[in-house]
């Protein structure tokens, strides 16, 4: 007979409707196909010395999820981030990103959300992307995955006791519905998340909706010149923010860098500005310290 470990109870059942199953089971290479060509001059590339670094399987209520895990080689009991894709899955920027959290003594999974719904990488236009697959994952569906990925994090090194979350883009937008929706998280950071949008079945509410039911407080990172995500959003967030009575959303704060475009942290884009993402970054690390993370 299998043994249950403690935190196989934490894996989330079965969501009630009906998955087709995993259609990606591995993490592939590189990039996107709408994102090329890459701008490798300003790409950055942290080495994987004195990590444990590289892709595993998260049991799920439907099955194993594809995900991207790096954390110190050596300890254990890390604080735990869980890194959310931009639109274009997990790829080697959102890798990267998990192994310069690692660097800093985190213990960082990216998994893969669009696993059930196709790989990224076959498109070669955004809008396919967000016909083919960002329009067909349930919000429902993620936060369960990032459930069982906090979950598989408990029994492989993770300290449950300070989880953390940030995300990119997409991923942003993600980050405020995962702050509403667990309360044991500690501390989140958006990059330029979608605040507003239409409701749908499978999106039923976006952040401003959610502005007053925060679990854990939320930094907020935005480009003044941002195209998809408008000022008079933000400013909306902020005003619901700050008129919450809620000690989450209060403590809740939004940067905007006045002259950076969306997906100003993305390094191997044209989007990327390195002084406002170094500033970010900064951010972020103290984001998290403060609230225990």
């Amino acid at each position: 007979m299998t043994q249950r470990s403690d935190f196989d109870s934490l894996i989330p059942p079965p969501l009630p409707y009906d998955r087709r199953g995993f259609l990606v089971t591995a993490l592939g290479a590189g990039f996107a196909l709408a994102v090329q060509p890459v701008m490798a001059d300003s790409a950055i590339t942290t080495s994987a010395e004195g990590l444990l670094a590289g892709e595993i399987s998260v049991p799920t209520g439907d099955g194993a999820l594809p995900a991207y895990r790096a954390r110190p080689a050596q300890g254990n009991d890390f604080p735990v981030i869980l890194v959310v894709q931009e639109i274009f899955g997990v790829h080697e920027h959102i890798k990267d990103i998990c192994r310069r959290l690692a660097k800093l003594g985190y213990l960082a999974i990216a998994p893969e959300l669009y696993a059930r719904q196709g790989d990224p990488r076959q498109y070669a236009a955004i809008p396919d992307i967000l016909k083919n697959l960002v329009a067909k994952v349930p919000d429902a569906q993620v936060m369960a995955d990032l459930d069982a990925c906090a979950a598989w994090a408990q029994g492989h090194g993770g300290d449950m006791g300070r989880l953390g979350l940030t995300g990119f883009c997409w991923g942003g937008r993600i980050v405020w519905l995962y702050a509403a929706h667990n309360p044991n998280l500690k501390a989140a950071v958006a990059w330029y998340g979608k605040l507003a949008g239409d409701h749908t079945p499978l999106a039923p509410q976006h952040p401003l909706d959610l502005a007053d039911t925060l679990h854990a407080p939320v930094l907020g990172l935005y480009g003044g010149l941002d195209q998809g995500i408008t000022l008079d959003s933000v400013e909306k967030m902020r005003a619901a923010l700050a008129a919450s009575a809620n000690p989450a959303s209060k403590a809740s704060h939004i940067h905007v860098y006045p002259n950076a475009p969306h997906a100003f942290n993305a390094d191997y884009r044209p989007s990327y500005r390195k002084e406002e993402a170094e500033d970010g970054w900064k951010r972020m690390q103290a984001w998290f310290q403060q609230y225990g993370v």
